[in-house]
């Protein structure tokens, strides 16, 4: 990260009579980066009004407050993807569509997963395959993730299958008063919540700025979280939880075991449910980075209260298969989000073939996982050089399918309004990325830009030319 030199005091300045203190000024500072991320979250939110003006639809006379709430909700994450699905770039059909680097997904391995998913022991039916199967998933599919995640967590014990649940995402787990969150995080986060439990998010916002001590921007520690936890005591609200990723989205930093470690003892300190999200796990493209899973961990501060997500659709490129499982030793959890499983139920067949793939360990190790990962890392170095060419600031992260780039210096203004206009204008010039604000960052100005794209994709991309014309004071938009 590049960051401008701080300026020189005035020699001849002299603090006031009265000056704050420091824990007084930091405290401030703080509350007003938490005010500044709910800002954020809520132009997300409301970005479809300012999209679509006075035109979008009104309230249903049909439906409940509720179901008017759930239909007419939309965010900056969820409308771009909208602009994209209707004019999405195709090499022959439609070249001058929308590319797409604001969604995360990988689209460098679909060759391996053809290959692979159409071989003989993926075309298995039998009845039982076709019948409602326990909501928890299948047996076979629960064994063979807990012995999956057994060897790629690097468990120090096998993990059980019984502690094992099919599809439980986020939003089943999250059904609860409230729950601290670091900021930026994950946009989708906020409607999956709202949608289905209304549970409130109370933001720990954390500085862009890199620290002193190891030059990390936007980095967790366990005193902006007591921080966050103390602020939400004096606004009333009673916290059950903590959602921790790692790697980070959209960051892509990697937490060691140490530091999630210390956030779990933070968690158990405070009778907190601990939500570790690792969905990027083995998308790590660097040979000298270890991720380090909690499940690696000896033993757990709070194992009751531990539960860890991880799935399909980012390190198996498998976005549409729709399969996420949850790992936790409280086996009173997992039959009570057993009860909500046949809202989230996986196909049968489904479940087959994910469970073939998860016990290949010869083409995972020996096909899938090197050549994903060479190529991630050839994307990643492209578009992070394109990035330094043009001089643009990003965190450097050899993880994840994205880079965290910061734009500010194409913002004619710092606001969160300027950032959604240079949002909508490279969607008009054919380019999607996703802002700040649908992350609720609390600085505005950056940029979460996905690379796990054929590299022909990349280059076609006006992204790469678009920002050196910007600061026409935006003529192009």
């Amino acid at each position: 990260m590049t960051t401008p030199a701080p300026s020189a005091p005035s020699s001849s300045s002299q603090p006031p009579p009265e000056a704050p203190t420091t824990e007084s000024i930091f405290n401030q500072e703080t509350k007003k980066s938490q005010l500044t991320s709910v800002k954020a979250c809520k132009m997300s939110q409301n970005a479809l009004e300012t999209l679509r003006g006075e035109e979008g639809p009104g309230n249903s006379v049909y439906l409940s407050e509720r179901g008017n709430s759930i239909r007419l909700h939309e965010g900056i994450l969820q409308e771009g993807y909208i602009q994209y699905g209707m004019d999405r770039h195709h090499d022959t059909d439609n070249p001058d569509g929308i590319i797409n680097m604001g969604t995360s997904e990988n689209k460098l391995c679909y060759d391996l997963l053809h290959k692979r998913l159409t071989k003989p022991d993926m075309l298995h039916i039998n009845p039982s395959l076709l019948q409602y199967s326990d909501w928890r998933g299948h047996a076979f599919l629960r064994e063979a993730v807990a012995k999956f995640l057994t060897h790629y967590c690097c468990s120090p014990n096998p993990l059980k299958a019984d502690n094992v649940g099919i599809a439980f995402i986020i939003e089943i787990v999250c059904t609860v008063n409230a729950i601290l969150i670091p900021t930026p995080f994950y946009g989708v986060i906020t409607e999956d919540l709202h949608l289905y439990s209304d549970v409130k998010l109370f933001h720990v916002p954390l500085d862009c700025e890199a620290d002193g001590k190891d030059n990390r921007p936007f980095r967790l520690t366990v005193g902006k979280l007591e921080e966050g936890l103390q602020r939400a005591k004096e606004e009333g609200l009673t916290i059950r939880g903590v959602i921790l990723m790692n790697p980070h989205n959209p960051l892509a930093e990697i937490y060691s075991l140490k530091e999630m470690i210390t956030f779990l003892e933070f968690a158990k300190r405070n009778a907190l449910h601990a939500i570790v999200d690792e969905v990027y796990m083995l998308t790590v493209f660097d040979e000298s980075v270890t991720f380090q899973s909690v499940l690696s961990a000896d033993s757990l501060p709070d194992p009751q209260r531990t539960h860890v997500m991880w799935g399909m659709s980012k390190d198996f490129a498998m976005a549409g298969i729709r399969i996420g499982t949850l790992y936790t030793e409280n086996r009173d959890l997992v039959e009570a989000l057993a009860k909500l499983g046949s809202f989230h139920g996986v196909p049968g067949t489904t479940q087959h073939q994910v469970a073939q793939l998860l016990q290949d360990k010869e083409w995972i190790n020996e096909e899938f996982l090197p050549e994903n990962r060479r190529r991630l890392k050839a994307a990643c170095s492209y578009m992070t050089g394109e990035l330094l060419s043009m001089g643009i600031p990003f965190l450097d992260r050899p993880a994840t399918l994205y880079v965290w780039a910061d734009l500010r210096k194409y913002l004619q203004e710092s606001s969160f309004e300027e950032e959604l206009s240079l949002w909508k204008c490279f969607l008009r010039h054919k380019v999607l990325l996703s802002c700040g604000q649908a992350f609720c960052c609390s600085v505005p100005g950056w940029f979460r830009i996905v690379f796990a794209d054929q590299q022909h994709h990349l280059q076609l991309d006006s992204f790469l030319d678009f920002p050196a014309h910007f600061n026409l004071g935006h003529q192009l938009c």
